[in-house]
C-alpha cells in the first residue's frame, strides 16, 4: 500500500512540479494540495497523511511555525528557496530539506529517505507509549522500562542525545532520548518553547516574550518559538 502525501505550497508552479514528480515516481499517493497553513491543518484533521511536502514561506503562518503548533504531524519534507531555515528545519526532525529549484533525482532521494526512516521506525526498539487515561509515559530503555506520570513533570531539558526530565519536588531523571522523539508523544499541555526545552504549560506561573517561570525556575523562550508560545499560553 502506497504512503499518502500532501503538498503545501502557495506557488502554483511549485505545486505542479511536485505533482509531476509524484506521478513519475509512482511510490506515493497524493491526496491533496494546500496553499496555506490553515488548509494543511484542516487537511490533516480530515485525512490520514503519512508525508507532507511543506513550503516555508506561506501566508499568515510559515511552515516552520506550523510544525511547532502541530502536536502529531506526519513526516515532513521541507521544500523552499530559503537555505537559511535548514538548521531550524532539521531541529524539528524533518525527513529532508529540498532547496528550489528541486531536481528529480534530489526529489527521489528525499522520498527514499522517508521510506528508510519509516522502516527503521517500525523496527526501532526505543518505543514510547502514552496512556491518556492515566497520564503515564512509558520509556523503553534497552531491556528495562521506566514509567513516569506526566502530571508530575515540570519541564524537559535536552542534553544532546539525552533528556533530563525535571519533576516536582526537585526529582530529576536522565534518559537516552532526543527531545524530538518525545515532543509529539507528550500530552497536549506540553509545549516546545526552545530548541532545548519542553515545558508543562500547567506548571507555568509567569511568562513573557523572552522567558517562562515555573516557580523560581526560569526557562528561556527561543526567538523562533515566541509567536507560537504566546498564542498557546494566551489561549489557556
Amino acid at each position: 500500500m502506497k504512503a499518502t502525501c500532501v503538498i503545501a505550497d502557495d506557488e502554483p508552479l511549485a505545486v505542479q512540479l511536485l505533482q509531476q514528480y509524484l506521478h513519475e515516481l509512482g511510490t506515493l499517493h497524493l491526496i491533496g494540495t494546500c496553499s496555506s497553513a490553515m488548509e494543511v491543518i484542516n487537511m490533516l484533521r480530515r485525512n490520514q497523511v503519512d508525508l507532507l511536502f511543506l513550503d516555508i514561506q506561506m501566508p499568515k503562518l510559515t511552515g516552520i511555525e506550523l510544525l511547532k503548533i502541530l502536536k502529531n504531524p506526519p513526516a515532513v519534507i521541507i521544500t523552499t528557496a530559503h537555505r537559511e531555515y535548514a538548521l531550524e528545519g532539521y531541529d524539528l526532525d524533518v525527513v529532508d530539506y529540498l532547496l528550489k529549484p528541486i531536481t528529480f533525482d534530489r526529489f527521489i532521494a528525499a522520498v527514499e529517505r522517508y521510506y528508510t526512516r519509516k522502516k527503521t521506525s517500525l523496527n526501532d526498539s526505543l518505543t514510547v507509549s502514552l496512556s491518556p487515561a492515566e497520564n503515564l509515559l512509558l520509556l523503553k530503555l534497552g531491556s528495562k522500562s521506566q514509567q513516569i506520570n506526566t502530571q508530575a513533570v515540570l519541564y524537559l531539558e535536552s542534553l544532546k542525545d539525552h533528556i533530563k526530565i525535571h519533576f516536582e519536588h526537585g526529582k530529576k531523571l536522565i534518559v537516552k532520548y532526543k527531545i524530538s522523539q518525545l515532543e509529539n508523544e507528550l500530552p497536549s499541555e506540553f509545549i516546545r518553547v526552545h530548541k532545548s526545552f519542553i515545558v508543562n504549560s500547567r506548571k507555568v506561573t509567569v511568562f513573557s516574550a523572552s522567558q517562562l517561570e515555573i516557580g523560581d525556575i526560569c526557562i528561556p523562550v527561543g526567538h523562533s518559538y515566541k509567536t507560537t508560545v504566546k498564542m498557546f499560553l494566551n489561549g489557556l
